[in-house]
Order: structure tokens, then C-alpha cells, then sequence
């Protein structure tokens, strides 16, 4: 199993607790990275969104690709996952950007591939927003120039959204000349197109059973096409680890305190009406974002990492945690989990 953790670009996850103690400032993710990369965290995802769907839009956020391109800079080993919307960029600019960030990084630059589900953000920022199915169009001619533009020199492309004509490109990226993608989606067409265009398929939390189905279903979708296995399968989690049963109550109390007019709750409204899920979504899990709750990695440390392994049995291979506030709660994982999940795995290999 690979940890990774979501860069708090936002000022926490937590829609009901309004003040977190981690600011949305650089100076706070740079330590929170830096911090990562010594306690064993494999991978930082860095969510992009204009306005702030956990706070209220009127809350600052971070910019994602400034904050990649520092965060690339100022750390050596974690792979920095990109959330990259189609709809907000020319690909073609948007290569050479993430071709360089990726020297920048030697060579640990990868992209979350998301096709855009808040409307008013759009509106706000100039993006573009269309019917469901045509948004996954888009990604699939956007992905098509990336790698074009990656891999060919001069590069020349006509489709129903982009129009290149003998593009150079250079540097081109580190590894193979690619850079790879993530994708999650519930819908028919966003599995569809992610099977056809992506190397990784991540999820939200969810139970082991609905992680499961999904999993088995991308498996037979890249089988169908004849393309290689995923190369990961992640999932997002909020972990609440205490040391007794008391103390796990108390802080899920306080975070599940739901409340039906804080500043996050019109982004999540949107988000529910303008995606096409598989689950439906309650408060509780609009409460932590991303169903962080849902998997239920709540508890004792012993507890955490029995339900960890029983997720890496189905096929999880990448757990994107969250936590509040981050830096406590991210050693006290590390301290007090990750070695546990070890020493389980370890015990359940030898009795075999």
C-alpha cells in the first residue's frame, strides 16, 4: 500500500469546523510536504478549484499549478498528483507547462485528470461548461494533444474542439516522454473514457464493497480494450485515529456537526446535482469532503490498519488520506498506523 495525502489548498476538509489551524497559505503546505517526505508518504494530490468548496467561495484557496511548480521545488522524493480541467486550459500550453514542471520535479509530476462539475465556478473564472457527456469528450481530444504534443515533433492535430498545426514542443517529459494520468468517474461515460485515455483510475471513499465492484469493473474495461491493467487503484479516506473508543466518538462528534447553511454548503449541492454518482451522497459525507468518512478508517490504530489491509485485498494499492489538523494527525497515522499495517501484512504472510 501507498500513502498519499491531499495538500490542504483549501485551509482543511472539514465543512462544519470553521477555523482548522492550517491556513491556506504556502508557507503552511510547503511544511505540511516537507513534513510527508519524512514520514513516509509516498504521493501529495493538489486538488484545483478557483473558489473554495469547503469553506465558502469567499475563502481563500491556493492555485494549484503554482503551488505544483514550489512544491516541486522545494521537495525531492513525494510524486506530486495535479487535479488538471480540461475546460479551464489550452492543451497545448498546458503540455509545455506540465513538461516543465516536470523537470522541475525530475521527474515526479503526475496528473488527476477531472473533467469539471462546479458550474459556478465556471461562470466565475471563464471556463467552459457543457452537458455531461460532452465534457468527456473534451478530456479525451485535450488527453490526445497532451500526448501528442509529448511524444511528436512537430506535432499537427484537427478535432472538434482543438486545431494544431506543426507544434513544437520541448522539453518533452522525463519519463518515456509522458507523464502519467489519473481519473476518477462514476458515470458510464467518464469510466469509459477513462479506461480508454488514463494509466490510473482513483476513487472517493467508499465501503469495501462498492470499491470493489468498481475496481473489477475498470479491470474488465481495460481487458475489453486490450490495453495493460491500471497501474494503481486509489482511494480518498479521512482518517480519525484515537488510542480508545471514547475518544474516536468525540472527535466524530464534532466533526459530523452538521450544519445546512455553513459557507461549503452550496458547492456541495452543486456538485451532487451537476455529477452523475453511483452512491447517494448524505450530510455525513458532505461533512469531511471527497466521502472521507465513508470508508470508515475511524478508530484505534489497530482497527485503521486491519480495515487498510482489508482494502488492499480488494485491490487498493494507493490510499490518498486526509486529516485535520494536518500535521498532527498525519505523524500520529504515520506513527501509529503504518507500522501496524506492516506488521499485519507480515503476520498474515507467514501463517500462509
Amino acid at each position: 500500500m501507498k500513502y498519499g495525502f491531499w495538500l490542504p489548498v483549501f485551509g482543511g476538509w472539514l465543512r462544519n469546523v470553521e477555523d482548522e489551524n492550517m491556513p491556506a497559505t504556502f508557507d503552511y503546505v510547503k511544511k505540511v510536504a516537507q513534513n510527508a517526505e519524512n514520514l513516509g508518504y509516498d504521493m501529495t494530490l493538489i486538488a484545483e478549484l478557483n473558489l473554495n468548496d469547503i469553506k465558502g467561495m469567499e475563502a481563500p484557496t491556493l492555485d494549484a499549478w503554482t503551488t505544483t511548480a514550489a512544491i516541486a521545488a522545494v521537495t525531492n522524493k513525494l510524486e506530486i498528483l495535479t487535479a488538471i480541467r480540461p475546460g479551464f486550459y489550452n492543451p497545448a500550453l498546458f503540455a509545455k507547462t506540465a513538461a516543465n514542471i516536470d523537470h522541475i520535479s525530475g521527474g515526479r509530476l503526475s496528473l488527476n485528470v477531472v473533467s469539471a462539475w462546479w458550474e459556478e465556478e465556471a461562470h466565475q473564472y471563464g471556463g467552459v461548461f457543457t452537458a455531461h457527456d460532452e465534457r468527456y469528450a473534451r478530456t479525451e481530444e485535450f488527453l490526445e494533444v497532451l500526448k501528442g504534443l509529448w511524444t511528436q515533433t512537430p506535432y499537427s492535430y484537427k478535432g472538434k474542439f482543438y486545431e494544431y498545426k506543426n507544434t513544437y514542443l520541448s522539453p518533452k517529459p522525463i519519463r518515456d516522454q509522458h507523464i502519467p494520468l489519473y481519473a476518477g468517474g462514476e458515470s458510464e461515460a467518464g469510466k469509459q473514457t477513462i479506461a480508454e485515455t488514463c494509466d490510473s483510475y482513483v476513487m472517493h471513499g467508499g465501503t469495501i464493497e462498492e470499491v470493489q465492484e468498481k475496481i473489477e469493473d475498470m479491470r474488465n474495461r481495460r481487458l475489453q480494450l486490450g490495453k495493460v491493467p491500471f497501474d494503481t487503484f486509489g482511494m480518498s479516506a479521512y482518517i480519525v485515529c484515537r488510542d480508545t473508543e471514547e475518544e474516536v466518538q468525540a472527535e466524530l462528534a464534532r466533526i459530523q456537526n452538521i450544519q445546512e447553511d455553513s459557507p461549503g454548503y452550496a458547492g456541495y449541492q452543486d456538485f451532487i446535482s451537476k455529477s452523475q454518482l453511483n452512491v447517494k451522497v448524505s450530510l455525513e459525507d458532505y461533512s469531511v469532503s471527497n466521502r472521507g468518512l465513508r470508508p470508515n478508517l475511524i478508530g484505534t490504530p489497530e482497527q485503521i490498519a486491519k480495515r487498510i489491509l482489508a482494502y488492499e485485498e480488494v485491490g487498493v494499492n494507493l490510499l490518498i488520506l486526509q486529516f485535520s489538523p494536518q500535521l498532527e494527525e498525519m505523524q500520529r497515522f504515520s506513527e501509529k498506523v503504518m507500522p501496524i499495517v506492516e506488521q499485519l501484512r507480515s503476520q498474515k504472510l507467514g501463517a500462509k
